[in-house]
């Protein structure tokens, strides 16, 4: 008895808290928005959203058109300190880098009519703010008014809480680039659309939204830029419109706005509307939020700490808001989606807000594994995109957008179709990743691959033809040959047809500079790029050095340890990149970019987690047989450098990737090489896992001895048998089964160091 309430009482004071339930109250959308444009901490806003909804709902804090649409400390860009909030806006923006498209807002006011954002702007405290991803409340404090929201797919309801008043107002702003406003009093209903961009769609883009009052309005205006116009004149088009329209209310008087909208036609949006039916703001936050638990109670864990759980689950929301639908339900039931490829609107699915270069390295894997059904929608998205512009994307937003380099669409595709996830025309799917390799978009360079004529010649892209990060295209291309290669088998393709793939995924090799044991650029004439300096960033790189991209060999490590002459000489490099200062050269950017200073201050020498190349890289120890550096350095990542709070992430979030990395590592496992049907082993975070698959089996992850201290694996046990390899099969995975840890604080030196432990890499198939 007295050893269970010993027990009761360590886990009380320790911090440690059992089974969670209702997983969504741990989630904080806050974490990631403290950022700024010189030092990013997620570079995120609150996503008041459904799990990948088309439309996402958040405070306005930034001006119209800032891709810092809200800063939890009230600094912006240019140095200014403001907290206040100009609207609340539905938003499809990806990142701040990106931008956002299809966007409007809508702001409560009192006493006089203020539609200029500056004018109207409140100030507010986060005190006074509810955040979840399913309901959002703030007091604006200048206008005595609070307001809460709670959104669906593709419509929100809004309820607005006044004080008591004969002006009370609510301003409709449509923002520039070209917008419409109508107001129809006798319906109590305003429409219109916005055309605001930052990219990536055709000449008819629009995004038409209805706003449907419960309540008449006393008055009704439009505006165009800052001038309100005479009440006779309830239509406008314009550079900048907007809406105003009144009521009389009483204290704690509640005005009732729902609002949806649609990219197809302002019809579309009135049928989108029926997703809130009559059902009162408390309904569709309980509906979201069991929604929303539902999703996220696919994983549960036990015997953690709360900030760990706030931590799990919130990076868990994080991975499930992109890619988000950009496709419609009909007035017959059909699924149907505007094209931002062509601007027809066609039949079937489509995603988009998804930059493949980051998420192709764990935020698809882990959808294949948690969520297939989901992905299965995306992937016909894929190919519906193929068909309607001739590329997959390689950065949608909602069309092509010129960002990164690589082909990753080529691993996303591989790694669905590799397990099971099979897209109904496979046709189609082989053509458009052929196409792909060997071609490049004639508008969008970063779509298809730039410089393929180069890299199919002479087996890499040079760095003295006028085709910038030269070294990482290679790279990258040779992993995507890979994946090429392992689809046309999977097909059935001649292997006259699939063989210059295989053959091309070893192009990494070319690059290898022995004297250095780096990856480095070279020229046409086939000469290495001198002087040679491992520490600067950009040049022959994205975003990063020698340092990073240089493990960038994702399908064959046991390649790349042979280049550097065996496992030691590849781990102390591995070791290397930990114990160097954080040196860096920026004379290619002619300033220190955010990644390079996050890098500098997390105090991991030159391992820049902040950005995606190098996030794989600590799973490579497995590769050379010391998996306990893997375990300590996985552990010591989610330790340092992930926190549930505004400052939460150490450098760009990017479309759920760096949280899903967080998903997979508390798991205790990674796909490094995504189509390879393997998971590398980790250092599992919580006592207890349970994932629930959408087959009906489940995989459980028992470590009962896990503790801060205790991040090394001493022995492990697949349905009670021993296992001592540095991988899982998610085959077997997906069958359903129990493993169980057995974890020290002192390294086991002795598991994990054969040969047939080892995950699997091209060179030894």
């Amino acid at each position: 008895m007295y050893k269970h309430l010993f027990l009761i009482l360590f886990l009380l004071t320790s911090g440690y808290i059992g089974a969670v339930e209702n997983p969504v109250r741990y989630v904080n959308p806050q974490m990631g928005t403290q950022s700024n444009h010189a030092l990013s901490t997620g570079n995120l806003y609150p996503a008041i959203a459904r799990p990948w909804g088309m439309n996402c709902w958040t405070p306005q804090m930034g001006k119209m058109g800032n891709g810092w649409t809200y800063t939890y400390g009230g600094i912006y860009p240019e140095g200014t300190f403001e907290q206040k909030i100009k609207g609340f806006k539905q938003t499809h923006q990806p990142s701040p880098w990106i931008n956002d498209y299809g966007q409007f807002s809508i702001m409560p006011v009192t006493g006089k009519k203020v539609v200029d954002q500056y004018e109207r702007a409140s100030w507010f405290s986060h005190k006074a703010e509810v955040t979840t991803p399913y309901y959002y409340s703030v007091y604006l404090a200048d206008y005595d008014v609070t307001t809460e929201f709670s959104p669906t797919d593709r419509a929100c309801i809004f309820r607005f809480t006044y004080p008591e008043t004969d002006s009370a107002y609510l301003v409709v702003d449509a923002f520039d680039k070209g917008s419409y406003v109508k107001v129809i009093p006798e319906k109590n209903r305003i429409v219109g659309y916005s055309t605001r961009n930052s990219g990536g769609v055709p000449s008819n883009f629009k995004n038409y939204f209805v706003i449907q009052f419960e309540q008449p309005f006393l008055s009704a205006e439009v505006f165009s830029e800052k001038r309100i116009l005479k009440k006779d004149t309830l239509e406008m088009q314009a550079n900048h419109v907007g809406a105003v329209v009144g009521f009389k209310t009483k204290r704690k008087s509640q005005i009732v706005a729902r609002i949806a909208s649609s990219f197809i036609s302002p019809e579309q949006a009135l049928l989108n509307l029926k997703e809130l039916g009559d059902a009162p703001l408390e309904t569709i936050a309980r509906q979201g939020k069991d929604e929303w638990n539902g999703v996220l109670g696919k994983i549960e864990v036990q015997g953690g700490t709360t900030d760990e759980y706030k931590t799990f689950y919130t990076c868990l929301y994080r991975s499930l808001l992109f890619p988000r639908k950009f496709f419609e339900i009909d007035a017959s039931g059909k699924t149907v989606h505007y094209s931002p490829y062509n601007g027809q609107v066609l039949p079937g699915f489509m995603y988009t807000d998804t930059g493949f270069w980051d998420t192709f390295r764990c935020l698809f894997p882990f959808l294949n594994l948690m969520y297939p059904s989901v992905n299965a929608q995306i992937q016909e998205g894929l190919i519906n995109t193929y068909k309607e512009s001739g590329f997959f994307p390689e950065w949608a937003s909602p069309g092509h957008r010129g960002c990164m380099v690589g082909n990753n669409s080529a691993s996303v595709l591989a790694d669905a179709f590799l397990q099971g996830i099979r897209v109904q025309d496979t046709e189609a799917l082989w053509k458009g990743l052929i196409n792909g390799a060997n071609a490049v978009h004639p508008k969008v360079s970063s779509t298809g691959r730039l410089g393929y004529d180069y890299y199919n010649k002479l087996g890499y892209v040079p760095c003295n033809v006028k085709i910038n990060e030269s070294a990482a295209r290679t790279l990258e291309y040779a992993y995507d040959d890979w994946c090429i290669y392992q689809v046309g088998k999977a097909l059935g393709k001649p292997s006259k047809e699939i063989d210059i793939y295989a053959k091309r995924s070893l192009n990494y090799k070319n690059l290898f500079r022995k004297e250095y044991n780096l990856m480095c650029g070279k020229k046409e004439n086939g000469q290495f790029s001198d002087p040679f300096n491992p520490f600067k960033w950009g040049g022959d790189f994205t975003e990063g050095n020698a340092l990073h991209y240089t493990w960038s060999v994702f399908h064959d490590p046991q390649g790349l340890i042979e280049l550097m002459g065996g496992k030691t000489p590849f781990i102390n490099m591995l070791d290397t990149v930990f114990a160097l200062p954080p040196i860096f050269d920026d004379s290619y950017y002619g300033s220190t970019i955010h990644e390079i200073r996050e890098m500098q201050i997390m105090n991991m020498g030159n391992y820049a987690h902040g950005n995606q190349p190098i996030q794989h890289m600590i799973y490579l120890y497995d590769y050379a047989g010391e998996p306990w550096k893997t375990q300590f350095r996985v552990r010591d990542v989610m330790r340092r450098l992930y926190s549930p709070t505004p400052d939460g992430y150490c450098g760009d979030e990017d479309n759920g990737q760096t949280s899903a990395w967080y998903v997979f590592s508390a798991l205790g496992f990674y796909p490094v090489c995504p189509g390879s049907g393997q998971y590398v082993v980790g250092s599992p975070l919580f006592k207890k896992a349970i994932l629930h698959l959408e087959n009906g089996r489940q995989i459980t992850i028992d470590a009962p001895d896990n503790s801060e201290q205790n991040v090394y694996i001493e022995s492990m046990q697949i349905d009670g048998k021993p296992y001592a390899k540095n991988y899982f099969s998610i085959a077997e995975m997906k069958k359903g089964l129990t493993i169980d840890i057995r974890m020290s604080a002192q390294p086991n030196k002795q598991r994990g160091i054969c040969k047939e432990d080892l995950p699997y890499s091209f060179s030894y198939r």
